[in-house]
């Protein structure tokens, strides 16, 4: 019974929320509700990217569609973002548009390789502390990133925010039949139509396209030397990018109590920017913000979600782009703001919790958000984040580490207990009495382990340094990894 009860949570399929009225119109909502969120963001991107805001609508587009399909997380969106803006922002400024494209298929590429090698399987490496710090940073760059959008605007930008705020907050406690973010664009887009209410728009943001993306080639010579423009880019944007859909994969696992394949996500992000290249994309990754949209504040579920949000992209901006023009932003910005709420881990700040959490979890949450708001850089954040709980790791665990001496007329016998590696192994050498000791030392293994070349070499010291005073060491209870280490490399380090 306490196996059932401990297996993850099962998650309905497609065809499961197909056959379901109530799942499919959850899910159709979901997409819906994300679309038109996407369009701003997409549109702001692309002024980041120094791009035409077509670029960014048409890679938030193939990117929903694809990874819906060829995705491992289920209803996470990918699309444009400000990351993967910032990174291939220098391609397009200093070489043009065609080597943009050039470098987002190459990322693609890249991603798919990096895949098959199984950088998917590093996740496990990113301690929980990290991760905490992630999502908090996100919450927090999420609710900057809407700032500029309530400073010198028209008074009713407020109330409008307000308005939205209430509803997203209040209806949910009487339905969630329909999403809460979908009433307050709908019933606040109406109220501005109707009272002429003046204030900022989606279309304000930039032209929204007037036709269907078309398969194309970059038109750039394909020599060593533009592989060596758009390379550095294109390897940036493919780490960048699998770091940030993995990290949010993760996340939607823990919220959704479900598991996914983050190889399959990575394969599924690389074919994503490949299909978004080719189709005169910008590229992007999984987007935190919308993922949480679909997720959370709508309660999607499968791809169906995240395949009808780059339907929706679509029909919205070339169908119906006059209506979406006319969506107040303040409405926009309060569904953000509800998002980046929710994403915060307001657990991991409880003065409850920071009392019982070791100060070194806690060292490395504020390092990676600290880090990451400062950079606005989500990999820079994460990457800080691994090696300052590395290091501290690398010391608490150089801290367990014992040697106990006893002596008796003919011997002395240490007994070495912890963990040996270049931390915890460097004082090994300080622990021993040398001149003090009998012409016989014995060194018992038997409660302790060798990791590394740095632990070998600090052994063969010892050795060394008894030898000089004529005195015989053995070296007993080595575990069979141990005793293969140190054979293969003890005498052949040099340096003692």
């Amino acid at each position: 019974m306490t196996d059932v009860l401990a297996r993850p949570r099962p998650e309905p399929t497609v065809r499961q929320a197909l056959r379901s009225p109530r799942l499919l119109t959850r899910e159709v909502l979901a997409g819906l509700v994300v679309a038109i969120a996407l369009i701003p963001e997409a549109i702001a991107f692309s002024i980041i990217a120094g791009v035409d805001p077509r670029l960014g609508l048409f890679s938030s587009f193939v990117m929903a569609v694809a990874i819906a399909f060829l995705g491992g997380r289920p209803a996470m969106i990918s699309a444009a973002t400000g990351a993967i803006a910032l990174v291939i922002a220098p391609v397009a400024r200093e070489h043009g548009v065609d080597y943009l494209l050039a470098t987002v298929i190459l990322g693609g590429i890249v991603q798919v390789a990096l895949g098959l090698l199984g950088v998917a399987k590093l996740m496990r490496y990113i301690p929980r502390s990290v991760m905490v710090g992630f999502v908090n940073a996100l919450a927090i760059l999420i609710f900057v990133a809407q700032v500029p959008q309530l400073i010198g605007v028209p008074w009713m930008v407020y109330p409008l925010t307000a308005a939205g705020l209430a509803i997203m907050y209040l209806l949910p406690r009487v339905t969630r039949a329909i999403p809460a973010p979908l009433v307050a664009i709908a019933l606040l887009t109406g109220a501005a139509v109707v009272f002429g209410i003046s204030v900022p728009t989606v279309g304000d943001q930039g032209a929204l396209p007037e036709s269907l993306p078309v398969l194309l080639l970059p038109n750039v010579p394909f020599t060593f030397e533009t592989l060596g423009i758009i390379f550095p880019f294109a390897l940036a944007m493919a780490v960048v990018g699998l770091l940030e859909s993995l990290m949010t994969a993760a996340l939607v696992d823990e919220i959704t109590d479900t598991p996914s394949s983050k190889t399959r996500e990575s394969l599924g992000q690389g074919a994503a920017n490949v299909l978004s290249g080719f189709f005169g994309g910008m590229g992007g990754c999984a987007m935190i913000g919308q993922t949480m949209i679909n997720v959370k504040a709508s309660g999607a579920r499968t791809r169906i979600s995240t395949f009808l949000a780059g339907v929706f992209l679509l029909v919205l901006v070339l169908v119906f782009g006059d209506v979406v023009a006319i969506i107040p932003m303040a409405v926009l910005v309060s569904v953000m703001i509800v998002v980046s709420i929710a994403t915060f881990d307001w657990h991991s700040i409880r003065p409850s919790s920071l009392r019982r959490m070791p100060l070194s979890e806690t060292t490395v949450m504020v390092a990676t958000v600290a880090v990451t708001v400062w950079t606005h850089n989500l990999a820079i954040g994460v990457g800080v984040g691994v090696i300052v709980a590395a290091v501290l790791f690398a010391r608490r665990v150089a801290g367990v580490t014992r040697v106990h001496r006893e002596v008796d007329a003919d011997v002395a016998r240490y007994r070495v207990e912890g963990e040996l590696f270049f931390a915890s192994s460097n004082d090994l050498t300080t622990k021993f009495a040398y001149s003090r000791d009998p012409a016989r030392v014995v060194i018992d293994l038997s409660g302790s382990h060798i990791w590394d070349a740095s632990t070998v070499a600090a052994l063969d010291a010892v050795e060394t340094r008894y030898a000089r005073l004529g005195t015989t060491v053995e070296i007993i209870g080595m575990n069979a990894q141990t005793a293969r280490l140190h054979g293969r490399l003890s005498g052949r380090l040099g340096g003692h």
